[in-house]
């Protein structure tokens, strides 16, 4: 029979022997830390601690079936592929916008009526904001902001030239909407930007019927924002002219 010392010395002994057994794997993967963690964790954390965390770490997704990659930190960021037809779009499309822009701006000394002016505040404040979107994203790509000469969002857009973009109101059309007042106006804008917003669908459309076109992210989602925005303007104002008499008054 052993003795309570020599007891507990082997106790300690074997104790001792457990541990570093159980440790020594950790300890070659650069950590010591708790037996009962396994040891792949703790080898992946050793080797996560030692690596600068002032390093960005850049990782590239497989194709379908095809492992990740872990690309060097110096690795940039690169724009996709530019499409003639994205840059059209943009250019087109910050034309068309900003003669919608245009179109809201007299409805505050045209007329009273205060679903309109709710209406053509958010129409404003949507297409202000998408139109610095498009510069930005035009500029970004060292692209002119028009197809001509670049112009400043609130330009008089109403010139012969903006045929080209489908939907915008003619030199006319804009002539007369500026002359009308109250529930006149009130039929000529809803009606003006019902088809303004139809020629918006059209360049949409027209953009993804183009082979090759729409690929960028940005523009994909901005282009089918907008197409969604804008149906449901359209049904809107076409309820705003099926469902009562326009007044010049609330």
């Amino acid at each position: 029979m052993f003795s309570c010392a020599t007891k507990r010395k082997l106790y300690r002994f074997r104790r001792n022997r457990i541990l570093h057994s159980v440790t020594r794997p950790i300890v070659l993967c650069g950590a010591l830390l708790v037996p009962s963690v396994p040891s792949a964790l703790l080898c992946f954390t050793a080797r996560a601690q030692q690596t600068d965390p002032t390093s960005p770490v850049v990782v590239q997704p497989g194709a379908p079936g095809k492992p990740t990659k872990t690309l060097p930190p110096s690795t940039k960021g690169a724009l996709p592929p530019l499409s003639q037809a994205d840059v059209e779009f943009m250019q087109g499309m910050i034309m068309h916008h900003s003669q919608a822009v245009e179109m809201t701006a007299l409805i505050p000394s045209h007329t009273d009526n205060k679903e309109l002016r709710s209406l053509g505040a958010r129409i404003s404040s949507s297409q202000s904001d998408e139109i610095k979107f498009m510069q930005r994203w035009l500029a970004a790509r060292g692209q002119s902001l028009s197809m001509t000469t670049a112009e400043m969002p609130g330009t008089d857009m109403s010139h012969e030239r903006t045929a080209l973009m489908p939907g915008m109101l003619t030199k006319e059309q804009m002539d007369a909407l500026r002359k009308a007042k109250g529930a006149e106006f009130d039929h000529l804008f809803l009606t003006g930007m019902i088809q303004h917003h139809h020629g918006a669908l059209t360049m949409v459309k027209d953009l993804f019927d183009n082979a090759g076109a729409g690929q960028d992210a940005e523009l994909f989602n901005f282009a089918t924002d907008a197409d969604n925005s804008q149906r449901a303007e359209i049904k809107i104002m076409q309820n705003m002219l099926e469902t009562k008499p326009l007044q010049g008054k609330s």
